[in-house]
């Protein structure tokens, strides 16, 4: 059987099938929230392109 770890906690377990783990690829609902909660806090970024101060008011007045 194929082992995972959740990438929260490191905690190893058995793959199921997706439709029996309704929290994957988290060990549980607290390491999904947890998760969550770095996204929301913004310890978490996507990789983007940086735009000068004024591309929004350019792009407003047109």
């Amino acid at each position: 059987m194929t082992q995972v770890k959740c990438p929260i906690c490191d905690k190893p377990m058995n793959f199921q099938a997706r439709s029996e783990w309704p929290d994957f690829p988290f060990c549980s609902l607290r390491c999904k929230r947890i998760d969550l909660g770095r996204w929301f806090g913004e310890r978490y970024k996507l990789q983007g392109h940086d735009y000068p101060e004024d591309f929004h008011e350019e792009n407003e007045s047109e």
